[in-house]
């Protein structure tokens, strides 16, 4: 800077501008200002710009004790307070100079433009400096600039709002960092309740001695990116979380959830009681009911005054109208609503949200078919409802309606594939000479719920009586089916009364030939590498053998109220995979002990150990009757019951008995003809002992032919049983392997009658191998002792 006179000579100078031009201050005084520079006649051209006080400025050519001289601007202002007429002249390099004018025009053009909002906050936030504000008057950046000076955000916006921004504000003031793209909600306090968002970036503004003067931000009105981001994000949410499960309640309660707070402050959902058994939906009558699965309100209080979750609400004519047109419908006036309304409570208590100042309802559907609504209302916090948020509500309701119609479709599924698990399974009670049964079968929570477990109790000959119990790999209908193809082939092979060991051999044998011819698309349920144990109990001898393809032990609770422990049975290969021979093994079993036979989730280690335990607490104290079977097994399962097992489970129990004392008699002859007549004796003289007389005759015939049949062809000893049950069985045993064969005999022989006879005297007959040779064993109906008398 320099101080000039009228004259244009140099009277002062600042040290500044004794290091720009490079002459010491003492030859600077007293010389002409035009032989600082190359260009003549600059002092002139100053004054000739500034006629009166104004700022002036002159490019020129400064020289300076170097090769070149340099390109610098001259600014002339008058100086008033001298007594002589004085000026001072700023030289300033161009380069700065331009920044300078760059710098200014900045701050010029963003303090004069209201596009995007400026503020200048002090060290307390309070606005000092703003730009113009908007022409239109509504939006949120005339309200945060233009003529607010010297208040605080928390005056301006809702005061969550302003302290949420002020404090990103404070931050910038406190760290120095720069707040970049900060989206706040900034909802004005004199339009609360009008949603508005605005994008603020701020910088902190320091003095040339680094001391904090304020900070300065820039925001701009991002309220519709906003809401459209927010939409966006809304539709995504729906599509990534809707049909996750495949439970129809579920997915309405992840529908409310997604609504409330986001959307909503209350949401319902009503579906059609079909759609929650998996039900094919039909047409929506007047009078058909709906359930509400699913009410979420934003301060986690349903209204007292609205239908609460588990309601049954009946359809009537303006509402199913509305449902079946599967359009949205809003009220951005809930006064509007209330008058359609009138006084009928059933209405108000369906649509009339306490405090509610907006409403809309939206259809769900899925192929063409309603399945139920969704109720939304809004209170005075945020703004009604309009055709944009209808789009969206029917955005998401459409989502909505695939995902609950899928949900229901696979109920529906479900269920059958349970219905045929359950149907192929045998009564849940069976009592028997030989056992009282009682089998439970539980769906998992896999997907498909049911599985491959089952059980069967199959009624054998002689009171004897088989338990089995299995898996199938595989779940859903396959598996069922699957589970069902191997259960038949067990009653079937059981019915030629094998040992254990070699069903399951038979039964390995035909799985093979099954797996080879299953289809591809069966995979899901195969019999190939299933399970199986195989036990039959004789309540006369009070032995048990059993064998096992691959499936656990089953468990022996003693009747005593001894520990339940596993029985140690070895366990073979699975069926289908081939390997070792079954190893059967034999038991004795008292009276009221009780076998547990487990499948599935059941049978796994850890739960094992629970049915040991439950098995153990189910022991009745000396003296005192033993629990039934079916409330065993359900003291049993009750541990895991709270919610379905991770997979599905199996479990038979059956509490084993004796055949009554004197209900069996046996002898034993030579093979001598002549001893049928003692055989049909003894025979005749057993039943008037047991009051059967009105048997002895045919029971005569039936032992006449199989003795003698025995004696003539198979050689002795011949034994013969006579078992008194709810049947009378008849058993003939003799060493011979030859299985006896029924045939229809010719007019012209002589012989091949016997068995033909048999079978027509009796109910029921068969034959058996034995360790020693065969039985033949036949079952005549009693009457019942009621009639009898």
């Amino acid at each position: 800077m320099l101080v000039v006179d009228q004259d244009g000579t140099i009277r002062g100078c600042t040290a500044d501008a004794v290091a720009l031009i490079g002459v010491p201050a003492e030859e600077l005084r007293g010389t002409r200002a035009d032989d600082l520079f190359a260009e003549p006649g600059v002092w002139q051209k100053l004054r000739e710009r500034a006629p009166d006080p104004s700022f002036t400025s002159v490019q020129a050519r400064l020289r300076r004790r170097c090769p070149e001289p340099l390109a610098v601007r001259l600014d002339l202002l008058p100086v008033e307070a001298s007594p002589r007429p004085a000026f001072l002249m700023r030289i300033m390099p161009a380069a700065v100079a331009d920044r300078r004018d760059e710098d200014e025009a900045l701050l010029r053009a963003m303090f004069t433009q209201s596009g995007i909002g400026i503020a200048i906050h002090d060290t307390d936030l309070r606005v000092t400096r703003t730009n113009p504000a908007p022409g239109d008057p509504d939006p949120v950046l005339s309200q945060l600039s233009g003529g607010r000076l010297g208040q605080s955000l928390q005056t301006l916006l809702v005061p969550e709002d302003g302290a949420r921004i002020e404090g990103g504000l404070r931050q910038v003031a406190e760290t120095g960092e720069a707040l970049i793209d900060f989206v706040s909600s900034a909802r004005l306090a004199v339009s609360p309740h009008r949603e508005r968002s605005v994008s603020i970036s701020a910088m902190p503004l320091r003095g040339r001695d680094g001391t904090l003067r304020g900070v300065a931000v820039t925001f701009t009105d991002v309220t519709e990116q906003e809401r459209s981001r927010r939409h966006s994000a809304l539709v995504a949410a729906a599509s990534a979380r809707l049909g996750q499960s495949l439970d129809v309640r579920r997915n309405a309660e992840v529908l409310t959830d997604l609504l409330v707070p986001e959307f909503a402050d209350l949401a319902a959902v009503d579906v059609t009681e079909t759609v929650l058994v998996g039900k094919e939906p039909g047409d929506l009558l007047t009078g058909a009911t709906l359930l509400r699965v699913a009410a979420v309100a934003r301060d986690g209080h349903w209204p007292a005054g609205l239908y609460p979750l588990d309601s049954v609400v009946r359809v009537q004519g303006a509402e199913g109208d509305l449902l079946r047109a599967g359009t949205a419908r809003f009220d951005r006036d809930v006064s509007e609503l209330r008058a359609r309304i009138g006084d009928d409570e059933r209405r108000k208590r369906l649509l009339q949200a306490p405090g509610a100042t907006s409403f809309m309802v939206v259809p769900l559907h899925a192929r063409g078919r309603v399945l139920g609504a969704v109720a939304l209302w809004r209170t005075a916090e945020r703004a009604p409802f309009d055709e944009e948020a209808a789009a969206l509500a029917s955005d998401i309701g459409s989502r909505a309606g695939l995902a609950i119609d899928n949900a229901r479709r696979y109920t529906r599924e479900r269920r059958m594939a349970e219905a045929l698990q359950r149907s192929l399974l045998p009564q849940p009670v069976v009592a028997v000479t030989a056992a009282d049964t009682a089998g439970f079968y539980v769906a998992g929570r896999t997907a498909a719920g049911t599985g491959g477990s089952w059980f069967d109790v199959i009624i054998l000959s002689s009171t004897q009586v088989a338990l089995v119990v299995g898996t199938v790999v595989g779940h859903g209908l396959n598996a069922s089916a699957a589970m069902g193809c191997l259960q038949t082939a067990v009653r079937t092979l059981a019915d030629l009364d094998p040992a254990p060991d070699e069903l399951l051999t038979h039964l390995d044998d035909l799985v093979v030939r099954l797996a080879e011819q299953q289809l591809p698309e069966a995979r899901d349920g195969s019999v190939r590498g299933a399970t199986c144990l195989y036990a039959v109990y004789d309540p006369v001898s009070g032995r048990c053998s059993m064998a096992s393809a691959g499936h656990p032990a089953p468990l022996l609770a003693p009747a005593d109220g001894g520990a339940a422990g596993t029985v140690e049975l070895p366990v073979g290969a699975a069926l289908g995979l081939g390997g070792a021979p079954f190893e059967p093994i034999e038991l004795d079993i008292a009276p009221g002990d009780v076998l547990a036979l487990l499948a599935g989730s059941l049978a796994k280690d850890g739960a094992r150990d629970v049915v040991v335990e439950q098995l153990g607490t189910g022991a009745p104290p000396s003296g005192r009757r033993p629990l039934p079977v079916q409330d065993l097994g359900q003291a049993v399962l009750a541990p895991f019951l709270g919610e379905p097992p991770d997979d599905d489970a199996a479990l038979l129990v059956a509490r084993v008995w004796a055949s009554t004392e004197g209900a069996v008699a046996s002898w034993e002859f030579p093979a001598d003809v002549e001893r049928v007549a003692d055989a049909r004796a003894e025979a005749a003289g057993q039943l008037t002992r047991w009051g059967l007389d009105e048997l002895v005759f045919t029971t005569e015939l039936i032992v006449s032919e199989l003795v003698t049949n025995a004696m003539r062809y198979a050689g002795g000893p011949v034994l013969l049983r006579l078992i008194k049950d709810r049947r009378l069985i008849c058993e003939v045993s003799d060493p011979s392997q030859t299985q006896p064969h029924l045939r229809r005999a010719r007019l012209t022989d002589e012989g091949g009658r016997g068995l033909f006879l048999v079978a027509q005297l009796t109910h029921r007959w068969g034959s058996r191998y034995t360790a020693s040779g065969k039985t033949i064993w036949t079952e005549q109906l009693l009457e019942d002792p009621e009639e009898r008398s």
